[in-house]
């Protein structure tokens, strides 16, 4: 099941709530396009601003719309290790196959304290866990050495999604890593890389506007077809970057805005786009003939 094109989904809001019928839209646009499965309420979905009534409504539609037809994986991780395993817990109650558990950010633990939480949790739970290694939001690394021993320690933590940025951890936790451990890119701009030295899929920001052409992506890496996998990567490269062009998920619902799926609002600190970015971005979803 963790193989392939796996969509971070964003939350649509409107006047204040959450809007289900853009989630709605969102969800029958990703299953039509081959997304392989799909991530609700990571970062990309805004789960910081989400309260837990809100959560738990927004999984139990959603996890219903989507049905079984691909897996669901949650976002449950925060910095305190009780309220990480509630949700973790919540998740597996509610239909969820996955549970998605980053590095707690902030407190910037050590490594041995990134070892010990990861353990609690799983044990603690039920569901299979996928690691989130993710400096730039945690302020911390986790290094591929603490990654292998959790993967070692622990048999319902079955993955990691790995976004340091940096391809030779990478290639070393695939190296070390028990056999039957997943790595999932969470980097779309070095998806290919990653998927070259042994990665079997990406959590994808990228994906949420071009999830057919993600999900080939991905397929073609899979298949070993590296010269066609290098023409779609160098296709996706100016959208990877400009998804970027400031905070993460600004430029993906703005995009998602102007192709008409969902309502353009946010929660603070989340902003509007400054004026110059929408512009730029408005011309890279021209180039690829999104509006």
């Amino acid at each position: 099941m963790l193989q392939g094109s796996f969509v971070a989904l964003v939350t649509p809001f409107k006047q204040g709530g959450v809007d289900y019928t853009a989630l709605e839209r969102l969800i029958e646009f990703q299953i039509e396009n081959g997304t392989d499965g799909l991530v609700l309420l990571g970062t990309t979905g805004e789960s910081a601003a989400i309260a837990t009534d809100e959560r738990n409504a927004l999984l139990r539609f959603a996890i219903k719309r989507i049905n079984h037809r691909i897996p669901v994986v949650v976002g449950t991780g925060t910095n305190n290790l009780s309220h990480t395993i509630s949700q973790t817990q919540h998740a597996r109650e509610l239909g969820a196959d996955y549970a998605l558990v980053l590095v707690p950010y902030y407190i910037k633990p050590t490594q041995n304290g990134m070892f010990e939480f990861f353990r609690e949790v799983e044990a603690q739970t039920d569901i299979p866990i996928i690691m989130y290694n993710i400096m730039g939001r945690a302020g911390v690394n986790m290094t591929a050495a603490t990654t292998v021993r959790i993967a070692k320690a622990c048999q319902r933590i079955v993955a990691i999604k790995e976004a340091s940025n940096m391809i030779v951890q990478a290639a070393e936790i695939v190296r070390d890593a028990p056999s039957g451990f997943v790595c999932l890119s969470g980097e779309d701009g070095i998806n290919m890389p990653l998927m070259a030295c042994g990665f079997k899929g990406t959590i994808s920001v990228t994906g949420n506007i071009l999830p057919r052409l993600m999900h080939e992506h991905i397929q073609t890496c899979l298949q070993g077809d590296y010269a066609t996998a290098l023409k779609q990567h160098q296709a996706l490269m100016q959208i990877n970057q400009t998804l970027f062009i400031e905070t993460s998920p600004i430029p993906v619902k703005e995009a998602l805005h102007m192709m008409g799926m969902l309502e353009l609002e946010f929660r603070l600190p989340m902003c509007p786009l400054q004026e110059a970015n929408r512009e730029v971005l408005r011309g890279v979803l021209q180039e690829y003939k999104l509006i």
